[in-house]
């Protein structure tokens, strides 16, 4: 069969699912499981460049996976938008495979097969979701996401992940199945079709109430952006093993939410019809409120892992915000911050799974003088939280110009102040956790001697974050780049002025 840009879409699916399906075979012998996964990661990896390089060059390649009812498709087509996602999750897949052998060994943690494999599943649902070329496909992946999802977020078994998983479970399914199907029904009610088209589906005439509802509907019902109030989903999950950490707030699914949003607004409302409607303004300031709360609640987690969740909730509004102001400025900020973000934050929580295997702490009250038994360990996280706070030379300040210049754009500076008080928040409840590492006394300097010395044993869980720190750094000056990529989900292709 020859490989072409049609191939390759099909790819996409067939690579995550043969080696879920090879895992399973091979469960029983952990060097050849976690072997495919590696390989797998690797080619899907390679997949994606070469779609990457067919869209850059103006192609959109497709792909038919069906009909049903006579006339609702289930296609792929591939866009700048989508190619991104599917980069950041097929590369991503890649690091935190890496980390997920040194942390699921160096634990010993139960059931790895099946660990391997439902992420390898999840992978597959991403691609799904980053290739959909209309909301009912896209719902169909979406789904799909949150079931693979289940049995990571409860692996351990025990009544605490039991729990995580009820309140993970209910929220997302409670949401799309309550909120988001619904709105993917009036869309196709009004316009007549649910593909994604550059600038938006919605004929004239549709009034701003009908746009209002729909919006609504969309905002909430896309409960894997974890807006408030249908965030709690997200902090609960963490009573899963990092590495499934890692993948739901960076690679995956907090991902695939943010993704869905965006390219709603610019795919089904389009950015003119999104900023006429009454709705967007709410939603904005809702935005804002989320940034802000979920930073100051942040601040009073002693679990590092806690903390990092709502750092996550806080960080993902800022992609609900730039779709809501609509400007071309915001939305690239939107779409930047989904790249930034990922590689910022799964270096944050490699970090902390690194931190527990080692040293077996969770609490940020117990990590003086880590730092200096594990120095590129704690020397990561700074630079990760850099990224995230937004400080150049760091991909993660890319994001917040943008959007800020977006919000100038959009008659909407006054939310400037949202994104401001985020870094300031940032810089409070992250920098500190470094500084305690590097800077304080140990509390017990004979067990960090010994630590010191399991650093050197477990470097598995040490290599990933340093690597994805780097790439933090490296994408400030690929910003410009990615930037040009993503300009043509723009209504006319053109970077400047407002929606």
């Amino acid at each position: 069969m020859t490989y072409n840009p049609e191939f390759a879409m099909a790819l996409l699916l067939v690579i995550p699912l043969l080696a879920a399906g090879l895992i399973y075979v091979s469960r029983k012998q952990p060097n050849v499981r976690e072997a495919f996964t590696i390989i797998a990661s690797l080619l899907l990896l390679a997949n994606v460049v070469y779609l990457v390089t067919q869209v850059a060059g103006g192609a959109r390649p497709e792909l038919h996976l069906g009909t049903f009812a006579g006339k609702f498709e289930v296609k792929f087509q591939l866009e700048p938008l989508g190619a991104t996602f599917a980069a950041i999750a097929s590369s991503l897949w890649f690091l935190n495979s890496l980390f997920a052998i040194g942390y699921m060994r160096g634990n010993k943690e139960k059931h790895q097969a099946r660990f391997y494999g439902f992420v390898a599943i999840a992978i597959a649902a991403a691609m799904g979701i980053a290739a959909s070329a209309n909301l009912i496909t896209l719902f169909i992946f979406y789904e799909a996401l949150t079931l693979s999802t289940i049995p990571l977020v409860t692996h351990k078994g025990d009544k605490k992940a039991i729990r995580g998983g009820t309140i993970y479970t209910v929220i997302l399914m409670g949401t799309s199945l309550a909120l988001l199907l619904p709105a993917i029904i009036g869309v196709q009610v009004i316009a007549g079709t649910t593909d994604f088209v550059v600038g938006g589906v919605f004929p004239e005439g549709t009034t701003l109430l009908t746009t209002s509802i729909l919006l609504l509907l969309f905002a909430f019902g896309i409960g894997k952006a974890a807006l408030m109030p249908v965030h709690p989903w997200l902090p609960n999950a963490m009573v899963a093993p990092t590495p499934v950490s890692a993948l739901l707030h960076a690679v995956a699914v907090v991902k695939a939410g943010v993704f869905t949003m965006l390219k709603v607004v610019v795919f089904t409302f389009g950015p003119s019809v999104t900023a006429a409607t009454p709705a967007s303004t709410f939603l904005s300031w809702l935005a804002a409120f989320t940034i802000v709360m979920a930073s100051v609640i942040a601040l009073r987690q002693d679990n590092l892992k806690a903390r990092l969740a709502y750092s996550t909730v806080s960080q993902l509004a800022y992609i609900t915000l730039g779709a809501m102001l609509a400007a071309p400025m915001a939305i690239v900020g939107g779409a930047l911050q989904i790249v930034m973000h990922a590689w910022g934050k799964i270096t944050l929580f490699m970090c902390a799974g690194a931190i527990y295997t080692v040293a077996h702490r969770t609490e940020i009250s117990k990590l003086d003088g880590l730092g200096r038994s594990m120095p590129w360990v704690f020397g990561a996280f700074l630079i990760g939280s850099v990224s995230i706070i937004g400080i150049p030379p760091m991909g993660g300040s890319w994001p917040k110009f943008f959007l800020m210049a977006g919000a100038l754009d959009s008659g909407k500076s006054i939310l400037l102040a949202a994104l401001i008080a985020s870094s300031v928040l940032n810089v409070i409840y992250l920098i500190p956790i470094a500084a305690r590492g590097f800077l304080k006394p140990p509390q017990n300097p004979e067990e960090d001697a010994h630590i010191r010395v399991l650093a050197k044993q477990h470097r598995w869980v040490i290599i990933p974050p340093v690597l994805t720190a780097f790439g933090a750094f490296v994408l400030f000056f690929f910003a410009g780049p990615i930037v040009d990529f993503l300009t043509p989900i723009l209504p006319g292709g053109v970077l400047s002025g407002g929606a």
